[in-house]
């Protein structure tokens, strides 16, 4: 087994923080996280109670934990102040920071096929908008001998959340329901967008394999999964697992957006060029998309 690490989430009760404090507990590493305590954590994870919002609260927890760790992974970091919280707090802290960012910092209209982290056009504004600070932050700060390396993740999928990639039926809690009454699915556009989603149990090991990596210091990664399909294809892989037909209703573009103007990154194709996430050395998601949807429907069934 690799040398045992000690690991510092913060979040550590969500989706993707509880797949990745499962995992690292799994591989006998240490593991703390920050959270506010409202919710349970994975067995074997060390609690740091504090709210990351309440500024002075927090930089005190993190001196009474009185530790050095390996990696600081930020999962739940929405904006420049989360990053700059990040550099500040952890700069003598860490070895390594990782901050998860999203791929709806392209903008949605302005994309390459497959999009490369160069060469990109970006949103200024919205969830996708403030992530992109977030990045910028981490890019231009003085962070001594921290490590940082940022993951941009697409569509993440996996135990832990609910089924669904596109509006109107993105994280549906009735989902399968749905699909075994036979209920046509209202998708926007038909569902006729290409993607490549990620199962959390991947995407936590890209995570971990950031740790003492020096080829990932400063580097900005797209994380994908290994499969391309169009958004209805996704739908209809988990009709098949369930043994049911899959009809499929298309929605008009143009009226979804008028209605919910803050959505448009949903519409536009969301494939990926990873090269350099292999050229850094760091694990690239192989999991093929029908075996991690399978393990997914299982698990909600």
């Amino acid at each position: 087994m690799a040398t045992p690490l000690n690991i510092l989430l913060i979040g550590g009760s969500g989706f993707v923080s509880g797949t990745l404090a499962r995992l690292a507990v799994s591989r006998g590493h240490t593991v703390s996280a920050v959270t506010r305590g409202q919710r349970a954590l994975p067995a074997g994870v060390t609690p740091v109670i504090a709210d990351r919002k309440d500024s002075a609260a927090f930089a005190a927890a993190i001196q009474q934990a009185g530790s050095h760790w390996d990696l600081v992974v930020d999962c739940i970091g929405y904006g420049p102040e989360d990053a700059q919280q990040d550099v500040e707090i952890f700069r003598e802290r860490t070895s390594h920071l990782v901050f998860i960012s999203t791929d709806f910092v392209y903008a949605p209209d302005k994309r390459r096929f497959p999009q490369a982290e160069d060469d990109a056009d970006y949103l200024d504004h919205s969830y996708g908008g403030k992530k992109r600070e977030a990045e910028l932050v981490l890019a231009g700060a003085d962070t001594g001998t921290m490590r940082w390396t940022v993951l941009r993740p697409c569509h993440i999928y996996g135990p832990g959340s609910l089924l669904g990639c596109l509006p109107e039926h993105g994280r549906d809690p009735q989902l399968i329901e749905r699909l075994r009454q036979g209920e046509t699915l209202r998708l926007v556009g038909g569902g006729h967008y290409l993607q490549q989603p990620i199962l959390a149990a991947d995407l936590a090991q890209t995570i971990l394999s950031c740790a003492g990596n020096a080829a990932a210091h400063g580097q900005i990664c797209n994380v994908s999964g290994p499969t391309i399909v169009e958004s209805w294809q996704y739908y209809q892989i988990i009709a098949d697992i369930l043994g049911v037909p899959l009809a499929v209703e298309e929605l008009s573009v143009a009226d979804y957006l008028r209605a919910n103007p803050d959505r448009a990154s949903f519409f536009c194709h969301r494939i990926y060029d990873l090269s350099r996430l292999a050229d850094c050395g760091l694990h690239v998601p192989a999991t093929p998309l029908a075996d991690g949807l399978r393990g997914h429907v299982e698990s909600l069934l």
